[in-house]
């Protein structure tokens, strides 16, 4: 397993992180279990969660996925073999998040309330990486392409990196990300913290895969000037990019089947790119899962990627990417297609 650095905190990573947004709906808490143990056997130390999780989000559900983590660091006594990551919910109207039921977004109560029921479930004193799973500010995200301005109030990017700082002060996390976040966010998070002496951005956390990959257009730079690099969520576009989905199948057991929610990947052009890149695999006789997955992790702006999985043995294979050596030839291919059908899913 390959090691990199967490942006200027110094915490070496894994290229690989082990996602957990299922444990709890999708997977029950042994299997949840069975896959911390293998990652970790494999060299993963990197782990990625959220107060939101399980996935999809609901009020009965919200925060099971911490707990089943809580629950293996009280079992196995190995906290301090894990990187942390988890994040707190930005703005919205989902209300069960907070003891008084009132609506969320980033100000001083809420995070200061997000973290301490995430460490509470977490089992923990501390969490490594704390990320904001999406702005304060309306923004265009989760599929949405179109940026329009909207005049709400929100809560000041100085007035959050504060409530941040006093939190990375009282040793309860140690560095902060961002999520769903976009380059003049990015830009304001790591002006404001070098200006003010308060923590800086270390990751962005968004989604990047074959089918979107806007993350380049202007996200990519700040990896190598500011030493602020990709979290990469979705690398198989939550799992289209293995082809399971083409031509309306519905496999047992896949999220799709279970759950819908798929519009982020259903859009004009998707199933065909998606046909192009499985045959990419087809032909260079790779797994398409593995030729996806380790796209996103041989980018140099990639300082992690994030694999799901809801058995081991897709844990397995996806972890087992990081043995495929992209050629210039899968490369060349892989760009023919982009050029044509270009981010259909962003």
């Amino acid at each position: 397993m390959e090691y990199r650095k967490l942006g200027r905190s110094g915490i070496d990573v894994s290229a690989i992180c082990l996602g957990t947004m299922t444990w709890g709906q999708q997977n029950t808490q042994a299997e949840g279990f069975e896959q911390m143990d293998y990652a970790l056997e494999r060299g993963v130390n990197f782990f990625d969660t959220a107060e939101l999780y399980s996935i999809p989000p609901k009020a009965e559900t919200q925060g099971s996925t911490e707990t089943i983590i809580g629950n293996y660091f009280a079992e196995r006594k190995n906290r301090d073999k894990v990187i942390l990551a988890t994040k707190v919910v930005g703005r919205s109207n989902m209300g069960w998040f907070r003891e008084d039921g009132r609506d969320t977004e980033l100000d001083r109560a809420n995070i200061t309330e997000a973290v301490e029921g995430s460490l509470r479930r977490l089992k923990t004193d501390y969490i490594d990486l704390y990320q904001l799973h999406w702005p304060d500010r309306p923004l265009a995200a989760f599929g949405a392409a179109v940026y329009k301005h909207q005049g709400d109030e929100i809560n000041s990017i100085e007035s959050i990196l504060d409530v941040l700082g006093d939190l990375v002060k009282a040793g309860k996390i140690r560095n902060i990300g961002l999520s769903n976040e976009n380059a003049w966010g990015t830009a304001k998070f790591i002006q404001h913290a070098e200006a003010k002496g308060l923590p800086r951005v270390q990751s962005v956390q968004n989604a990047y895969n074959l089918l979107n990959r806007a993350y380049e257009w202007s996200l990519a730079e700040f990896a190598h000037r500011d030493d602020c690099g990709l979290f990469a969520y979705s690398p198989l576009a939550q799992g289209i990019l293995s082809g399971k989905y083409l031509d309306g199948a519905k496999p047992a057991g896949a999220r799709k089947t279970l759950f819908g929610r798929m519009e982020r990947y259903e859009g004009p052009g998707a199933e065909e790119a998606t046909r192009k890149y499985v045959q990419i695999a087809k032909d260079f006789n790779v797994d398409a899962t593995q030729l996806a997955n380790q796209f996103v992790t041989t980018r140099s702006f990639t300082t992690s990627n994030i694999i799901g999985a809801t058995s081991l043995e897709q844990l397995k294979i996806a972890i087992d990417s990081t043995d495929l050596v992209i050629t210039k030839e899968m490369e060349d291919a892989i760009d023919a297609v982009h050029a044509v059908h270009t981010n259909p899913c962003v």
